[in-house]
């Protein structure tokens, strides 16, 4: 007959290791970019994402690596970063088996910021169904510490690009509690992170910008 307390210690063991594993995840400083299928220009402002980081790191101490990486929806690979950005004009597709990691990636402790770069938002919020059937996409209040991480936002997100005359709005998904995904709408924080010359973006509206994103990586990296 096997003793309770034998019972006991492969169980124990286990639940070290998710810990171990949780604790890992959640203490890197790593950021990606997300690889989508559908045709969507998932690559666009490439500049973005690295002058985030760069700006991150010589202004709220992080220590993100400055080398970016891009990593596919559907791959493990997007375990080992606790921030995943994604970007693009138009149509996105999550298969089920890709919705379903992006799904379990999300509830383990992952965040998922998605920066409309125009023409998003009906694809991304059909896909994004597929990964939370029964949570919407819903308005992020103003007083949501998002917008308060690092640099003060009181009016909530701020508009960096004109579209359509529309104001600027963050939506997100939360799971027990917590935001972990975060659609920013008629902002293009991405276009406000690029370099100077690539949209002659003002000095003080690219700081509004790196500023806004700095919220985002202080943010995910610590809930």
């Amino acid at each position: 007959m096997i003793s309770k307390s034998k019972n006991i210690r492969p169980l124990t063991l286990l639940l070290g290791i998710m810990m171990s594993l949780t604790t890992s995840f959640l203490a890197a400083q790593d950021v990606a970019v997300l690889k989508y299928k559908g045709g969507g220009d998932w690559y666009s402002n490439p500049t973005a994402l690295p002058n985030l980081v760069k700006y991150c790191n010589d202004n709220i101490d992080t220590n993100i690596n400055e080398n970016i990486q891009t990593v596919e929806v559907g791959s493990t690979d997007i375990f080992q970063f606790p921030l995943l950005h994604m970007t693009g004009h138009g149509n996105v597709f999550f298969e089920d088996d890709a919705a379903d990691n992006l799904r379990n990636y999300l509830i383990s402790g992952g965040f998922l910021h998605i920066d409309d770069n125009y023409g998003m938002e009906p694809y991304i919020t059909k896909e994004l169904k597929k990964v939370f059937p029964n949570n919407e996409l819903k308005e992020i209040p103003k007083n949501h510490k998002i917008f308060s991480a690092v640099y003060n936002f009181p009016n909530g997100l701020p508009k960096i690009h004109e579209h359509d005359g529309k104001a600027p709005q963050a939506f997100g998904i939360f799971h027990e509690g917590r935001l972990v995904v975060l659609f920013t709408f008629e902002s293009d924080l991405g276009d406000g992170w690029e370099d100077q010359e690539v949209h002659n973006d003002p000095e003080e509206v690219r700081e509004k910008a790196l500023k806004m994103g700095a919220n985002i990586v202080k943010y995910a990296f610590e809930n």
